[in-house]
């Protein structure tokens, strides 16, 4: 049964290469002339990852480049066999937003033994990864950041609204992505980072994965609410997704009031990352209070140049790509804490996300 299994694997990965259904999609062809980039993506499920591979055909339409896009619908041994198919085709040039981190050692060397070069976002590569070679970049945003980010912001909402946190006491229900998932571990450290800094007492309530979906936080919130109710005064969710979940769940439960004074009718605030269009709506009708930017588009846009440079031989080491820096100076976290690989990576700032900022107005 094993054996039959593995082989049906392979046999859907390789018709997910001629494109049929929604498992990938191709412009152009192996013989066209033109420049080749594949687009290896974890998921479409997430609105990030639907921003960011949106963009990525934009740009390889407007640079004339044959796009290869696949989703690996979160399988790691699904995402191998992609890599290794395109591979076979003659693909070298790869953008990729990994299932997991892990399995950027193992995509690098085979991508290595054809001359190739891939820049990943979103899910880290390891820092060993990047050590494969000068070809081999991270583009992409420390989560770290984006968690303090979110940290900021409540921290901004209690010190206008002292009397909903006495003591400057942060009573947290905090939904988590998937469990381990460097976004998680980072935005989790960052957030209850900055709440500490900015001299607030941090109590989670109730803390779990919703695994980045929605209807799992709405759910997981209907839950809390009947447990907690009166005992928390934020809801911190790690991505728009599941914060929008949490705000439906809110006001399904009669969490809700008539001021939105305080930026929110809610009765307590809730806070994703992401800044998706959803999420931006939503707090311009009064509900989420505030996100933060994790930029696709320029995520994307810093990927796909450095990779389209190599594939057309005007990469140096130092380059910017897609209007982001090369990274100088190393930080507190992988793979941008290594020296050795620092001007591989290219960081792409979060940006905090209320109804003063810039981002907000203009969206």
């Amino acid at each position: 049964m094993k054996k039959i299994a593995m082989i049906l694997v392979v046999l859907l990965a390789v018709s997910s290469t001629v494109f049929a259904g929604g498992g990938g999609q191709k412009a152009g062809g192996a013989g066209s002339g033109k420049v080749q980039i594949a687009l290896l993506i974890r998921n479409m499920d997430e609105q990030f990852l639907k921003d960011y591979s949106d963009n990525i055909r934009k740009l390889a339409a407007a640079a004339n480049v044959d796009l290869n896009v696949q989703d690996a619908r979160s399988d790691g041994a699904t995402q191998l066999t992609q890599l290794q198919t395109l591979l076979n085709q003659g693909y070298k040039y790869f953008v990729i937003i990994p299932v997991v981190s892990e399995l950027s050692e193992a995509m690098n060397q085979e991508i290595q033994a054809k001359g190739g070069a891939a820049a990943y976002s979103n899910i880290q590569p390891t820092v060993a990864s990047l050590k494969t070679g000068k070809t081999f970049f991270f583009a992409s945003s420390p989560e770290f950041v984006g968690g303090r980010y979110q940290g900021q912001l409540i921290a901004d909402y209690f010190d206008k609204n002292p009397a909903k946190a006495p003591n400057k006491t942060v009573n947290m229900l905090l939904i988590l992505g998937q469990l381990g998932h460097p976004a998680q571990v980072n935005r989790e450290a960052g957030l209850l980072a900055e709440l500490k800094t900015r001299g607030y007492t941090v109590n989670v309530v109730a803390r779990d994965t919703a695994n980045w979906t929605p209807d799992q936080s709405q759910q997981k919130m209907d839950a809390w609410i009947a447990a907690y109710r009166g005992r928390f005064n934020v809801v911190a969710a790690q991505n728009d997704g599941m914060a929008l979940g949490a705000v439906q769940s809110l006001i399904q439960n009669g969490f809700t009031k008539s001021d939105a004074s305080d930026g929110t009718t809610l009765t307590v605030p809730v806070l994703g990352i992401d800044a998706t269009g959803d999420a931006i709506n939503s707090m311009k009708k009064n509900e989420l209070y505030a996100t933060v930017l994790q930029d696709a588009i320029g995520q994307s846009a810093a990927a796909f140049d450095v990779i389209y440079q190599n594939a057309t031989g005007t990469y140096k080491p130092g380059n910017a790509a897609g209007g982001t820096s090369a990274a100088t100076t190393p930080i507190d976290e992988a793979p941008a804490n290594d020296a050795s690989v620092i001007g591989q990576c290219y960081l792409v700032p979060f940006v905090p996300v209320d109804k003063n900022s810039d981002y907000y107005k203009t969206h």
